[in-house]
């Protein structure tokens, strides 16, 4: 299986909506009081301007001519102050392969490249946030030699509804 990487186009926006919409599906799944059903989660008009943002960078993993995953990335820099050190961060808003090509080693080629990605900028991490109750995706991402850096808690008062 010959799988490439190579920066997302405009005209990918059509291939890729069935990505983002596995995303998405899954966020509504677990979060229903968080996500609303959407079967156009990225208006073309956002992933336009995401591929034009020299601060957002996108990844696809093609197979033949398919594309068969995405990884949608951010520089983020946090300024030095009295409480913290300047920061430099790449952060990974996304990361889907599809569902027919998963376990064949593609999430794994899409993160390394981001990881690579990432050092070539020079950024001081590589950084996610992950669903608690997207194991599969902890596990993933442990596997790729990342750690948990904090955890997010809450008191929700609208689960249930």
């Amino acid at each position: 299986m010959d799988v490439s990487i190579r920066t997302a186009e405009q005209h990918d926006y059509e291939s890729l909506l069935p990505l983002f919409r596995q995303v998405h599906e899954f966020h509504v799944r677990v979060r229903p009081d968080l996500y609303k059903e959407n079967a156009t989660p990225v208006e073309e008009e956002f992933f336009e301007s995401q591929v034009m943002d020299n601060k957002q960078h996108m990844f696809v993993a093609t197979l033949g001519n398919e594309i068969v995953g995405v990884v949608v990335t951010k520089e983020d820099e946090t300024p030095e102050n009295s409480f913290v050190k300047a920061r430099k961060v790449l952060s990974i808003n996304s990361l889907c392969v599809s569902e027919t090509h998963r376990n064949k080693g593609i999430g794994k080629k899409l993160a390394a490249h981001v990881f690579d990605f990432g050092r070539s900028l020079k950024v001081d991490s590589v950084e996610l946030g992950v669903s608690e109750k997207n194991t599969a995706a902890i596990e993933f991402y442990r596997s790729m030699g990342m750690t948990t850096k904090s955890r997010k808690m809450e008191m929700n008062y609208n689960e249930g509804e």
